[in-house]
């Protein structure tokens, strides 16, 4: 596992699953944690369990669909810890069903918070990062998913949204190639998490690991290891590239 120490480390959509995860290995890996999400209750709690381990955090309240909002998150995240050299755009959305019968202000508001939210994440970072003269050391970790090359019936919206995540990365990635920061893309594939709900506890979804090669979920530490790699000073050499961690399901 890399060490994060002396490293601001911001983490969007950390007020449950991958996000609250996120902050914590980050945390024990030695950064100071950003943890940013609009459910502050759920936030303080996860601050509270990360201060009871030793580690450092403080919670921020952010819209990432607001540019305002994410500004001040950066804003906070400054004042207590200093610059913010380290990103995960995690926040994430869904909206299930056929699309014929979607609402599209479902639509919309799934690429506001999956597309909208994670550019303006990593554009305020980049441009804090740039200003500051240290975005040769910047990091910006982008979650995608592997529904962004699937086909996968009901999940239109979503799978969209993740495929213009993927690509954005490496735009982004590509654009800031001689400042900084790098900007890599993790890939999950599925895991028992809030956004999941229990659809893997219907027919449908014991069905669908069925035909999966290894016929499991991932484990919830299956994106620990590559996260924090990304984040740290170890990837100095990784921009734009794609991580696809999936147990072989979209195989």
């Amino acid at each position: 596992m890399a060490q994060l120490d002396g490293r601001v480390v911001l983490v969007t959509g950390a007020s449950s699953g991958l996000g609250a995860r996120f902050a914590r290995i980050a945390a024990a890996a030695g950064a100071k944690v950003v943890a940013g999400a609009r459910r502050a209750d759920r936030l303080a709690e996860l601050v509270d369990s990360i201060a009871a381990s030793g580690s450092e955090a403080i919670p921020v309240s952010l819209d990432v669909t607001d540019e305002a909002s994410v500004r001040a998150a950066y804003d906070v995240a400054e004042a207590r810890f200093g610059p913010v050299d380290s990103v995960v755009a995690n926040a994430g959305v869904n909206a299930t069903g056929r699309s014929t019968d979607l609402d599209v202000a479902d639509f919309d508001a799934v690429f506001a918070v999956n597309v909208r939210g994670v550019f303006l994440t990593a554009r305020e970072a980049a441009k804090r990062m740039q200003a500051s003269g240290g975005a040769d050391r910047g990091r910006i970790v982008l979650i995608s998913s592997i529904t962004a090359h699937m086909q996968t019936n009901g999940t239109a919206p979503y799978s969209a949204s993740k495929s213009a995540v993927t690509h954005l990365g490496k735009m982004l990635a590509k654009e800031w190639a001689r400042t900084g920061p790098n900007v890599s893309v993790v890939s999950p594939g599925y895991i028992r998490t809030e956004l999941a709900g229990d659809f893997f506890d219907s027919d449908a979804g014991q069905k669908q690991v069925a035909r999966w090669p290894r016929r499991r979920l991932l484990d919830d530490d299956a994106l620990d290891a590559t996260v924090l790699y990304l984040l740290s000073d170890a990837s100095a050499g990784v921009t734009g590239s794609e991580f696809v961690i999936d147990d072989g399901q979209s195989l």
